[in-house]
């Protein structure tokens, strides 16, 4: 066994066999940091799983060997594609107080309410400090059992004294094995004990929820590995100051990636809320800027309110804000509107938000963001009891979207008269009763249609 130095960046994992300023592949400054690493032979316990497996054709595979189990929580089975699987790894990552720990520990006491044994492994807390979250939460329950632990080894240890069904880790971040030098949250023993608890995880069938810090910017923190590791990646979204979260699945191998359960936080912890729409509507219609959009998470459709604010500004250059859309696609929608429409919106600061702070980024709310971009820059109303939807090219002509028909029902659902869609939708919608479609092809069209000139007598 032999010991040598190297550099490993904690940003993005790159090694190096010196220091420098900055790293080579992520071009991040000062995120090279030295470790000690030694050199073993490899043993067959490195291996994913300890049972031996021989090959089989794909359909003889009994999916009956992975029965899914609720968490208790309709939103979070949702996002995870139905529940839980034995044996599978859960990552939940998110802001500092979003909620991650209420919502795992809610999951705990339900399921060990149904008699099915969980251990709750802390390495950020003491077990007095969970106690006192449970009772606020009402989640004790006596097949729930909390440990406050760092060591791998002794976790390891746990794990096969209690035989638990369903696995709490808070947070990777904070365990450490022995045998690595690094300290807690380096990029080689946040790797090393992810790919542990994933082998731990698999042998024994274990439900393994691994809970992750975030960077400043808002991305997972540790080496991309792990992400590649777990079979779910959950992001929790929302101002820990706001009453509402958003938890969205970025990768899931048992279910649909990109789709959302929502959450309200109360007193009691995290509570669902399955009628989304009527979340993010406004609580005064009507109003200058603003544009309800039928837009698709995952499965779900929700009705959101996007608003807009253009100002002309003496400064230059012009703001672009926006904290839940893209401004790029904002830059892009501007620069459409003023070769094409002709209008003068260049020169002007420009602010974009959700209601909600939900984030938003498909093809489908191109046009509506157009139009509520417009409305604010003409200081003119649109046409009540109104919904749009639809993706808008740079020539300024208006494309067909995917699951056309979902926003429309919602749409319905919700008590919406007037729909401004592209017309190829249009085509392959059958009508619907008491609803009036208005089909567009250009930018211009829409425009006309969605702000109508008041008659004056």
């Amino acid at each position: 066994m032999t010991k040598k130095k190297k550099y490993v960046c904690q940003e993005c994992g790159a090694e190096s066999i010196r220091w420098l300023g900055k790293c080579p592949a992520c071009g991040k400054w000062n995120t090279l940091v030295e470790e000690i690493v030694e050199e073993v032979k490899i043993q067959p316990k490195h291996a994913l799983t300890t049972a031996y497996e021989s090959p089989r054709r794909i359909a003889e595979v009994d999916l009956a060997e992975l029965p899914r189990f609720s968490t208790g929580s309709g939103e979070l089975d949702r996002v995870l594609g139905g529940g839980l699987i034995p044996g599978s790894i859960v990552l939940i990552a998110g802001d500092p107080g979003v909620g991650k720990s209420s919502l795992t520990l809610a999951v705990c006491a339900y399921i060990a309410k149904n008699n099915r044994r969980v251990l709750y492994v802390t390495g950020e807390e003491s077990s007095r400090q969970i106690r006192m979250r449970a009772e606020r939460l009402n989640a004790l329950a006596d097949e729930l059992f909390i440990c406050a632990e760092n060591n791998l080894e002794r976790i390891i240890n746990h794990v096969e004294k209690v035989q638990p069904e369903l696995l709490i880790v808070d947070s990777i971040q904070t365990i450490y094995k022995s045998d690595i030098e690094s300290a807690p949250g380096s990029v080689s023993q946040v790797r090393e004990c992810s790919a542990s608890l994933m082998r731990l995880s698999k042998s024994h069938a274990v439900t393994t929820f691994i809970i992750g810090h975030v960077t400043k910017d808002g991305n997972l923190a540790g080496p991309r590995v792990l992400e590649h590791i777990v079979d779910t990646v959950l992001f929790f979204e929302g101002e820990r100051n706001a009453d509402f979260r958003v938890l969205r699945a970025i990768k899931n191998r048992f279910g649909a990636t990109s789709e959302i359960g929502l959450f309200e936080m109360r007193d009691s912890g995290l509570v669902d809320v399955p009628d989304a729409s009527k979340l993010f509507l406004p609580e005064k219609a009507e109003e200058i800027g603003s544009v309800i959009v039928p837009t698709v998470e995952g499965t779900r459709p929700l009705l959101v309110e996007i608003q807009a604010l253009v100002a002309p500004t003496p400064f230059m250059p012009p703001r672009r804000t926006s904290d839940s859309v893209d401004i790029k696609k904002i830059q892009l929608l501007l620069a459409v509107l003023e070769k094409r429409l002709h209008l003068t919106i260049g020169s002007c600061d420009v602010y974009m938000k959700t209601a909600g702070g939900i984030k938003i980024d498909e093809p489908a709310t191109d046009l509506p963001m157009a139009v509520a971009l417009a409305s604010s820059f003409a200081n003119r109303k649109l046409l009540p009891q109104c919904v749009i939807f639809g993706e808008v090219g740079l020539s300024g002509e208006i494309r067909a979207v995917s699951k056309a028909r979902q926003r429309v029902d919602e749409s319905v659902r919700m008590g919406f008269q007037n729909i401004i869609l592209p017309k190829k939708n249009f085509n392959e919608i059958k009508s619907v009763a008491n609803v009036n479609f208005l089909p567009v092809e250009n930018l211009r069209d829409a425009l006309k249609i969605s702000m109508p000139r008041e008659n004056k007598d």
